[in-house]
């Protein structure tokens, strides 16, 4: 396993956060941190819990499932390289019975490791050494863009396909379709907007909510997932534009 990989450095001990709205929200949140390391398990913890978070933990893959049963978590932060269960597999199984945030920590530099979890699923990640607080800031991110927006948010109609903003829910031909939270994003970004082309950079951009130091093939891989996911007739309204990005089309 890599070993000593929590970069603390300057940053040094965490800062007792002021509380304002948006974190009195999220102090009710449960994030379930993963990893075979104790040290980057307790520095993590320390972190989280001093911005409001509930933290459970497990240090093995098996444990890592039993653990997302149990609790239930609002986002789950996972090692790849796990005993047991790898974290391929955990968010496989994960994955395959629910769509809760999960933030991939990954000691290995491959794209190819980082393209796999994410085409499993996983919404975001993380590579090894860290800084604690930029993982911080992920966990906020993705759980705000997984949260219902404000009540007077309209559902998206485009042909066959619905999008209930609020509910965070997509139909296709009035059948549903279970999508994570950064494949939803991504959809209502086109959605809201068919025929526009973006770039992968304004995807990025506008699922994370700040910019985003990832690359192309994320995108790529969540696009690559709802075409799989929607059902023919919602599927082929996403448009790849060679050299430039994607768009969704609405139907003639």
């Amino acid at each position: 396993m890599f070993r000593g990989i929590v970069r603390v450095g300057s940053e040094g001990a965490p800062r007792r956060c002021t509380m304002g709205l948006e974190a009195q929200v999220m102090s009710v949140s449960t994030v379930l941190v993963v990893d075979d390391e104790p040290r980057i398990v307790d520095t993590l913890r320390l972190y989280l819990e001093r911005e409001g978070f509930r933290v459970v933990t497990a240090f093995d893959g098996r444990s890592a499932i039993e653990a997302a049963e149990r609790h239930k978590p609002d986002l789950i932060i996972l090692d790849l390289m796990l005993p047991e269960v790898s974290g391929w597999d955990v968010t496989r199984e994960l994955r395959s019975r629910s769509a809760v945030p999960i933030i991939m920590l990954t000691a290995r530099s491959e794209e190819t490791d980082r393209v796999v979890g994410l085409e499993l699923g996983a919404d975001d990640y993380v590579t090894k050494p860290f800084s604690p607080r930029e993982v911080v800031a992920r966990v906020r991110a993705v759980l705000r863009r997984s949260s219902p927006v404000e009540p007077a948010a309209q559902a998206v109609h485009l042909g066959d396909l619905v999008l209930d903003v609020e509910r965070h829910e997509v139909a296709c031909s009035g059948k549903p379709v279970d999508l994570t939270p950064v494949e939803f994003q991504i959809l209502a970004t086109m959605a809201r907007q068919p025929g526009r082309v973006f770039t992968r950079a304004q995807l990025i951009e506008a699922v994370q909510g700040y910019e985003y130091d990832g690359y192309d093939r994320a995108v790529d891989s969540h696009i690559k997932n709802l075409r799989k996911k929607l059902p023919e007739g919602c599927a082929e309204g996403i448009r790849t534009v060679r050299g430039i990005g994607y768009k969704l089309e609405a139907p003639q």
